[in-house]
Parts: C-alpha cells; structure tokens; sequence
C-alpha cells in the first residue's frame, strides 16, 4: 500500500494536451469515477425533482436507494479496486476493450433500470450482474496472479456485493418493502466492509505523506477485529433473510438480529477508535485529509445508529420516530459517511494516479464543501416539519452541484494522458504496467 499512487500508465500516441482514448481506459478509475460521478448527479436530481418519472419494477424509492448504492457508491469502489490492485500485484485488471465492455454493461444496466419495463429490468438485471462478475474475476485473476494473498478477499466481496445486488432486485420485482429494505441492509454492510478495509489502509498512508513528521500506527490488529465482526454482521443479516426472522420494531429481541447489533455495534466502536490513534487534529488544515477522516467517522456513528435499531431495543417514540426510520442510518452510513469520503477519495486518488500536485483548487474545495453540506442538509431533513422538503430540495442542490464541479475539473484530466509521461507514437499498444519493485 506504500506505494498505491505509483501506478504507471502505457504512454498514449497523442500530446498529453489532447483527449486520448488509450488514456482514457489505462486503468479503471478514469472511465468509472466519470461513470459513478455523473450518474450520481443525475439520480439524485431525477429522485428529488422528477420522481414521476421513475416506473416500472424498479420505482421511486427502490430505484433511488439502488442507483446511489450500487450504480454509484459501489461503482467507484470497483473503480478504485480495479486501480489499486495494479499496484497491489503488479498487473492491471483490465484495461482497453475489456474495460471498455465493463463500463458499457453498467450503462446498459443504468438504461435498463430507469427506461421501466419487464424488459428493461431483466436486461439491466442481467448486464448489472455481469458487471460485477466480471469485475470480481478480473480482481481475483490479478490477485493468484501477483500471489497478493492478503487482498484475496476482495473479488469475493464484490462478487458477494453483485449477490446482494440480484437478491434486492428480486425483492424490488416482488413488490415486498420490507423485504427490499432489509436487502437493502445486506449490501450497505457489505460495502461497509470494503470501504472501512480500504480508508483503514489509506488514511494513515495519506495522512503521513501530506503532513510532515505525522507518525500514526496502522492498526493492523485492530482492522482484523473490524474485519470479523463487520463480516459477521454481514453474515447474520443473510441468515435473517434465509430464516425470514423479524426485524421490524416491536416484534421483540431475535438472536440473528442481536447477533447483527452486537457486531456492527463493536465495528462502530472500533471504527471511532482507530480515528483516534489516526490524530485527526493533526489534519484539521489540510481538507484533502480531514474530509476522509470525517467520512470514515461517520461510517462509525452510522454503524452504532444502525445496531440501535436492529436491537429493537429502543422506543420508536423517542426524539419524534426519527431514530426508528431505517433512512437515520442508511443517510449516516450512506450519505454522510461514504460519500464524504468518496468525493476525497474521488479527488485524492485521481491527483496522485494522474500524476497531478496533490493541492486543491478553490472548485475543488468547494465540492468537499458541498458535499458536507448536503449530508448535513438530508439528514437535518429526517425530522419532521415543515422545511423538510426545503432542505431535501437544498440538500440535492448542494450535492448536484459538487458533483458537477467534479466533473468539470476532473473529465479534461481523467480523458487525456498524464502530463508527466512522454507520448511516443511506438509506444501507443503497450499495457499499463507496473514497476516490479511496486508491485506488493
């Protein structure tokens, strides 16, 4: 992981001034951060201001909560995944037309969802699912391949995330609410396990890189527990599915559920815990590292917002229901947890992977701004009154305007080839390769 952003890219035949399709699917961040970013944009603008437009098997809230998880937190993970693990092993997973035909499944599958329609839902099923098969087995082929044994994990949760993906979609073309929503949990806790597995590895390495003589430990033994008990809630909120056990507040205490509770109860902590060791007052004057650890934090708080309510332990009436609604912590885990640490993600990893001064910009700035704004916005949105839809409606403005400022700095970058690589015409058919001495 020392070495994450040192991943060399096949020199393109073009200028590095010019747009370069060879550039463009080098590696799995630039197409996919395009991808995930813009439909991030366009979800939220359709759910908040056109919901009327969202029909067929997928609709309103079961498309929006969908699109924002699959077709847009987990996209960039898959996208970061597949550039990172260049590094990892030494060898790029894909690149090229292969790249190319796993982008353009997840369009199809984008089109599929939002056209409405029998049809439609089962092509977007389908091509979604091979989407993330596809992207599962070109992660574990680099992985056997580069003997990167300690990442073996990571094609299995994608692949079990695109599990968790089709057993939602069934629920949604049932029509049972419920039973969506409680899907719905088993991917949020399986890209939770990913995003804590990721952040754990590359906060601290940032946070000593960008600060002089900051020294932080790892937590290795730590972000083993984390990793157990978060795989363990993950593992009884499948068994809730298979036994049909209640979840629902006021059917009284189950042990699946308890079990569920108890660990992601602990993962919160221990998530709150290594934020501690990491010395965040160390980084409150630089935004590129404090914006991951205020996602990472939020990750913890929504992990204990969400054992709360899986406990059944608590009286819905307390603070007007609002700790009752599953959205409390879906927004805390989702929203204000991975987003705020994907749009510094989205910032930092691009930087360093194009070979760019890893310093904002003022538009730059002002994304990470915005983005805490919206998450402060939706979730002061959850209490009920009467400037609820005002501030969801503020909410989605700050947010599609972040993201838009992403994409207008960031597209002329992630299409061109990096400026500090020459471009010789020879050199154009080479792969995207990595230093052996990288290659761990």
């Amino acid at each position: 992981m020392s070495h994450l952003l040192n991943v060399e890219e096949a020199p393109a035949p073009l200028s590095p001034n010019r747009p370069s399709m060879a550039a463009f699917l080098a590696l799995g961040f630039r197409p996919l951060y395009i991808a995930g970013a813009s439909w991030a944009l366009i979800s939220i603008a359709l759910w908040i201001f056109t919901p009327q437009l969202l029909t067929g098997p997928l609709s309103m809230v079961g498309w929006h909560a969908h699109e924002m998880l699959w077709g847009f937190i987990i996209t960039i993970a898959v996208g970061f995944l597949l550039t990172a693990s260049a590094t990892w092993t030494g060898f790029n997973p894909l690149h090229g037309t292969p790249l190319a035909v796993l982008c353009i499944l997840w369009c199809i599958a984008r089109i599929g969802f939002l056209a409405g329609g029998l049809t439609g839902f089962w092509v977007a099923l389908v091509t979604e699912l091979l989407f993330f098969a596809g992207s599962a087995v070109a992660l574990g082929r680099v992985m056997i391949k580069g003997r990167s044994r300690r990442n073996y994990g990571v094609p299995v949760l994608i692949f079990m995330l695109g599990v968790a993906d089709l057993m939602y979609l069934l629920a949604a073309l049932d029509g049972n609410y419920i039973e969506l929503m409680q899907r719905f949990d088993i991917g949020l806790i399986g890209m939770a396990i990913i995003a804590l597995l990721i952040a754990r590895r590359v906060i601290p390495f940032f946070a000593m890189r960008m600060v002089p003589d900051l020294k932080i430990p790892m937590l290795t033994r730590s972000g083993q527990y984390q990793m157990v008990f978060s795989g363990l809630a993950l593992a009884a909120g499948i068994g809730v599915q298979i036994t049909g056990t209640p979840m629902t507040p006021g059917n009284g205490v189950h042990t699946l559920p308890l079990v569920m509770a108890i660990s992601l109860f602990i993962t919160g902590l221990i998530s709150l815990g290594q934020l501690f060791y990491w010395k965040p007052q160390a980084v409150l004057h630089k935004p590129m590292l404090w914006i991951l650890y205020l996602g990472y934090a939020f990750i913890g708080i929504g992990l204990l917002f969400a054992a709360w309510q899986f406990s059944n332990l608590f009286d819905p009436a307390i603070l007007n229901g609002v700790l009752a609604r599953s959205a409390t912590h879906v927004h805390l885990i989702g929203l204000a947890g991975f987003c705020i640490l994907i749009i510094g993600m989205l910032t930092r990893t691009a930087l360093g992977h194009l070979g760019r001064p890893l310093a904002l910009d003022r538009s730059m700035l002002a994304g990470h701004w915005l983005v805490v704004v919206a998450a402060a916005l939706r979730l002061a949105a959850l209490w009920p009154t009467a400037t609820s839809v005002h501030l969801l409606h503020l909410s989605a403005v700050a947010w599609i305007v972040a993201l838009g400022l992403y994409l207008w700095r960031f597209v002329p970058m992630l299409i061109r080839p990096r400026p500090d690589k020459p471009a010789p015409v020879a050199a154009a058919k080479k792969p995207a390769v990595v230093r052996p001495a990288e290659a761990r």
